[in-house]
């Protein structure tokens, strides 16, 4: 910290000395290249002279280009010319275990030199643009035809009076691009806002000031050291600093379906718009906003869409099946009348021919066809999907496209994310199971030394969180995902962990984040003091009970599980699942150096012991069951 300090002083410093230079220089050209007679002093030439940002004097060894480049093109050989990971960060005055300084004026220079973790948005689309999306439907054009041909057969036929078929078409049309023009343009307008504030509310773990914060990811600058667990976003472009089993999902950047793995030697860098799919890790934060890879393909995408709706496909299928229908019948009128008028050569009453037969005819052939269009059709379409929106709406769901409100009518059954979603994201340790047994948080004195010690390594280092205090006055700080702060707040607060102590008297030889498909992570630690090796393993209580041979009492007591054990442990374990409870369970094994193959740490997954079991609450929303 105080290093830091030191060249922030020593910067700030040289920024003055060059401003004075840069006013010494600026006058001494001034006098030695005056104007010419004919110009005012005000247009002195400045083609000669280097315009030099004063801010980059804070980073003289890189700039926003360079980085883009490393980014962009995943150049290790640029890396190594730059020092690697540790000599980047030191260009950018940061650290990988306190972060950048993070007071507002540090966040501004970086922010003015390597720019914003924003992007520009398109504009939004115009109300004329959405008066041509209807005016395409093929719908409404094969109305406004009809309407065309009629009103002008109708007004040879009639005269004057022939208009009236064709304006009450025209009318009819006009309802339905008005009303649904109006009803798009809202809703557009509406996502819109909610789009924009539901990025502001992403947020991420970083760590500045020796400190780990949440904060918005509009906020990451350069320089900022980034905490990355399963299932977050990439917020920018940035380089691995270290990490446990990372893989990372890049269909979005690149369509391939196949995760990559990323390590700290051969493959470090991380770009914005992927996903963690498996591990967890830090990552130096080295380009952001539109200088990112995504920002940049972001801003050469066209987001415009002429896809059909659903509704949309189904009736313009309709009104073409009417349309051959109407077509074919009209023809077969027009066909009839006109042989019988060609065979019928009579005068009418006055004496007159019948010169106006023709038209006449194939006027009522083309008001066949407009009688069979139903015209009414598309503007009670347009009227039900702006009552389901605003039902939609008062019901605090907004759907990206209107399209959604005709295909919902045919949902059976919702999937939706349950943690944080129906539930208020707030964990707690409910219920211990130790050997066969609930143990009381009065009792957990009771524990046998050996088993808490046990229990006390697989909370505080199969983890991905930390415990930490902002000052020594203040209490205890937990980070990480929600299961992960009830499992730590857990330890440290009701087993008497000390965090600090922990990660120093142990060594992580080997770790295995959690993934879906094993539902566990493992890590093989050494013992500072003995030199004993150890696994421990965290996950699913069941898949846990399964890897177990032998299990622990409160006493400390190693007893065989048998069937008839393990069968009772899964029956204690579904009730705690039954309570809604979600049930993590704990498994140890003491490992001998030559056990391991090849010197290769490799956590086996078979003759573990039990440790416990702990059942975590996460309490549902108000509202839950009303709002499914």
């Amino acid at each position: 910290m105080d290093s830091l300090k030191k060249l922030k002083s020593v910067c700030m410093l040289s920024r003055n000395r060059w401003h004075l230079a840069y006013t010494a220089i600026y006058s001494l050209r001034a006098f030695w290249n005056p104007p010419k007679s004919s110009e005012p002093y005000s247009r002195i030439p400045t083609e000669s002279y280097v315009n030099i940002d004063a801010d980059q004097l804070l980073f003289p060894d890189i700039n926003w280009s360079r980085l883009r480049h490393l980014a962009n093109k995943k150049d290790l050989a640029h890396l190594n010319d730059l020092g690697g990971v540790r000599g980047l960060m030191s260009a950018l005055i940061t650290d990988e275990e306190r972060g950048i300084l993070a007071d507002s004026e540090d966040i501004s220079r970086r922010q003015e030199a390597f720019g914003i973790n924003t992007y520009p948005r398109p504009p939004g689309k115009s109300l004329f643009s959405f008066v041509v999306e209807q005016v395409k439907d093929t719908t409404v054009i094969i109305i406004l035809v009809c309407a065309v041909l009629v009103l002008v057969f109708g007004m040879i036929e009639y005269g004057a009076e022939g208009w009236y078929l064709g304006v009450s078409v025209f009318t009819s049309v006009l309802f339905v691009i008005c009303i649904s023009t109006i009803v798009n343009f809202k809703h557009d307008r509406l996502f819109s806002k909610l789009a924009m504030a539901s990025n502001h509310n992403v947020q991420m773990e970083v760590v500045r000031n020796g400190m780990i914060l949440h904060i918005s990811v509009d906020d990451i600058v350069v320089g900022d050291v980034v905490c990355l667990n399963t299932g977050d976003p990439v917020p920018a472009d940035g380089l691995l600093v270290e990490g446990h089993s990372l893989q990372i999902d890049e269909a979005s950047m690149t369509g391939e379906s196949d995760h990559v793995q990323v390590d700290v030697y051969e493959n470090p860098f991380l770009r914005s718009g992927t996903q963690v799919v498996d591990g967890h890790a830090k990552f130096l934060v080295t380009s952001v906003g539109i200088n990112t890879a995504w920002g940049e393909m972001m801003s050469s995408i066209s987001h415009g869409s002429s896809e059909e709706t659903p509704l949309q496909s189904r009736l313009n299928k309709l009104f073409s099946l009417i349309g051959k229908i109407g077509l074919g019948v009209s023809s077969l009128e027009f066909v009839i009348l006109l042989v019988r008028y060609l065979t019928d050569d009579s005068e009418d009453e006055d004496g007159e021919t019948k010169s106006k037969g023709v038209v006449g005819i194939l006027a009522y052939a083309l008001a066949l066809i407009v009688v069979m269009i139903p015209e009414g059709l598309a503007l009670a379409v347009t009227f039900t999907r702006s009552y389901s929106t605003k039902r939609m709406v008062a019901h605090q769901a907004v759907a990206k496209q209107i399209s959604a409100c005709e295909t919902m009518g045919s949902v059976t059954a919702i999937c939706t994310d349950k943690t944080g979603t129906l539930t208020m994201n707030k964990m707690e340790v409910e219920k211990f199971l130790l050997g066969q047994e609930f143990i009381e948080k009065d009792n957990y004195t009771s524990i046998a030394s050996s088993v808490m010690e046990f229990f006390q390594q697989g909370v505080g280092l199969n983890t991905n969180g930390s415990v930490y205090k902002i000052d020594l006055a203040s209490n205890l700080e937990f980070s990480g995902s929600p299961t992960e702060k009830a499992l730590l707040s857990w330890g440290a607060l009701e087993l008497n962990m000390n965090f600090e102590l922990l990660k120093r008297s142990c060594e992580l030889v080997h770790v295995e984040a959690f993934n879906s498909e094993k539902k566990r992570s493992g890590i093989l630690m050494k013992k500072n003091g003995d030199n004993t090796m150890h696994m421990h393993w965290k996950g699913a209580a069941e898949m846990i009970i399964a890897m177990c041979s032998h299990y622990y009492d409160s006493l400390g007591n190693l007893k065989a599980m048998e069937d008839a054990e393990r069968k009772k442990l899964n029956q204690l374990v579904q009730g705690m699942a039954a309570s809604s409870l979600r049930c993590i369970g704990f498994a140890h094994k003491e490992v001998y150096e030559h056990e391991i193959d090849d010197g290769e740490a490799e956590l086996k997954e078979n003759n573990y012991t039990l440790l416990g079991v702990v059942g975590i609450k996460d309490p549902c929303r108000p509202g839950v069951r009303r709002a499914v």
